[in-house]
């Protein structure tokens, strides 16, 4: 447990601390080595002789103890709080026995090797391990002082510029000369030049421009006026589609999408018309009201295709935050334009048919009312300069057809309903959904579920059974979901190998698609004395009642 050389010291001063411990300065002089133990409690005891070590000046010795000194010297260089005092000491030590023990000593090297150079006792040999050991201790310093060098010269550098770029500016500005932009800064000019702007929109443009060539570009700041720049060049302030002014080529595709709804293709190709006599006329804004299913959002694509625009759509229903539609302010981190400005840059021109679904179910919280901002953007009057607040500047969307979307009208506002057109789209007869499960349904799930006519036929008694006693709706989503499920299993039939033609036919229409959900119950509850029928409106149309 006890090492069996060590070293004899002089005790040169005692300190008593105030935890009652105490601490000692202390002198070695010599080395020594326990001959024999003659006492362990209550503490050691040992018989000991001085290990007498002679010393002879070679050159070999002369030639190690310098170069000793000329490694601690550039080591003092390299760090002089460290080095300079251990440099001093060692200079004026004559024995080069010595300079080991002191150089030794105050290296921070573990009890291990501390031990190991106390019991080398020649002298060369202790100079050659110092040597080495001090070699290691010289490369960790020159990589030490190169590291906080670059690092100093990093700050330096930073520290230059900017020193240097607040000058030039302040020349600059003493001279009332515009900086140089950078390369940044000039591609972004180029696409302000490009977009043609409106002349307010562009000096505002050009007004961030110029700040952002007096901010760093590290700043946050610039990061955020630049976002704000791109969003501004990338909106198609000038670019419009050419409509598609032939009436009877716009009323030839909206035949092949839709059944029936004359009143809403005759207003759409009146509109057409009207735009074909007056060039500058303003988009209506329409209002399509009917139960679900009915097609009112997949007219809005029919519409758009007709005219040849492009189509975009957003979903109102559950929005609750006037940002929503006009955009959060550039002082919060994060801002971007509302989805209006979203949605037109993502159509990429200036004059989309733009469909706005669900405007009976938006909400009011404490963060604003969306259908009160609605109002200035569905407004023909006002909406050739909304506002952003994101862009904080005036976008024209006077040439944009807005097309609303409800179930009913009666939870709309007031002064949002009064902006728009009503078109009422009520549901289908029995006859109608049989010509358009015809027409459209069932070539629709045939390619979707990836069967050709001849693997299936639908028969039109068929159908109307499905339409009686599977389905219960105003619209037709449950019928093509229904139709879907009876594609589904032939398509499965098909993959396993069987290929003869199925017809659908009312008998077989069980097999597929289970028991009857529906009854007619009319005959057999109007036979009770004093049951009579009325009729009942509710949001997805008409049914009856017995009262």
């Amino acid at each position: 447990d006890i090492y069996t050389v060590g070293t004899a010291v002089h005790i040169m001063k005692m300190i008593k601390m105030p935890d009652e411990t105490v601490q000692l300065l202390i002198q070695g002089f010599a080395r020594i080595e326990i001959e024999n133990m003659t006492q362990t409690q209550p503490y050691f005891r040992a018989k000991v002789k001085t290990i007498h070590i002679e010393e002879e000046m070679t050159p070999e010795i002369e030639a190690l103890s310098r170069n000793i000194l000329s490694i601690l010297e550039k080591i003092a260089s390299l760090s002089p709080q460290a080095g300079n005092e251990l440099y001093t000491m060692a200079l004026n030590i004559k024995k080069p026995s010595r300079i080991a023990d002191l150089v030794a000593s105050a290296l921070n090297l573990p009890i291990e090797q501390q031990q190991e150079f106390l019991e080398t006792y020649d002298v060369k040999m202790r100079l050659e391990k110092l040597n080495v050991l001090l070699n290691k201790e010289l490369q960790l310093s020159e990589l030490s002082s190169k590291i906080q060098s670059d690092i100093k010269e990093k700050i330096d550098k930073a520290q230059r510029e900017y020193i240097l770029r607040e000058q030039m500016k302040a020349i600059k500005k003493e001279l009332g000369e515009s900086e140089e932009m950078t390369g940044e800064l000039k591609e972004l000019h180029d696409r302000i030049v490009k977009a043609k702007m409106p002349k307010d929109v562009e000096k505002e443009a050009e007004k961030e421009i110029d700040r952002m060539s007096k901010i760093p570009p590290a700043s946050p700041e610039y990061t955020v006026s630049r976002t704000y720049l791109e969003w501004l060049v990338s909106l198609p302030w000038s670019v419009s589609t050419e409509d598609n002014l032939d009436i009877d080529q716009a009323k030839r595709v909206l035949d092949e999408d839709h059944y029936d709804l004359d009143k809403i293709k005759e207003r759409i190709l009146e509109f057409l018309a009207v735009r074909k006599l007056k060039k500058d006329t303003k988009g209506p804004i329409l209002c399509f009201v009917g139960p679900p299913g009915v097609g009112k959002t997949s007219l809005g694509k029919s519409i758009a295709r007709a005219m040849g625009r492009k189509f975009i759509r957003i979903s109102l229903g559950g929005i609750r935050d006037e940002a929503d539609i006009r955009g959060h302010r550039r002082t919060y981190i994060g801002a971007l334009p509302g989805r209006i400005i979203q949605g037109i840059r993502r159509a990429g021109s200036n004059n989309p048919v733009f469909m706005m679904d669900e405007v009976d179910k938006i909400g009011v919280d404490f963060r604003g009312d969306p259908a009160s901002a609605l109002l200035e953007v569905l407004d023909p009057e006002q909406n050739n300069s909304f506002t952003d607040h994101y862009l904080d500047v005036p976008f024209d969307l006077s040439k944009v057809m807005f097309i609303t979307t409800a179930n009913v009208f009666f939870t709309i506002p007031g002064p949002l309903l009064d902006r728009m057109e009503i078109l009422e789209l009520s549901g289908y007869t029995e006859e109608e959904k049989l010509k358009i499960a015809q027409r459209y349904l069932v070539p629709r799930q045939l390619d979707a579920n990836g069967l050709k006519p001849g693997n299936l036929k639908f028969d039109d008694n068929a159908i109307m059974k499905i339409i009686r006693d599977y389905t219960r709706e105003a619209g037709l989503r449950n019928l093509e979901r229904e139709i879907g499920t009876v594609c589904r299993k032939v398509a499965t039939d098909v993959a396993r190998g069987k290929h003869e033609e199925v017809t659908l036919t009312p008998d077989k229409v069980a097999g597929f698609l289970g028991p009857e959900r529906f009854f007619s119950e009319v005959v057999e509850r109007i036979k009770q004395p004093g049951v009579a029928i009325g009729l009942a409106w509710t949001q997805t149309g008409g049914d009856i009642i017995f009262i």
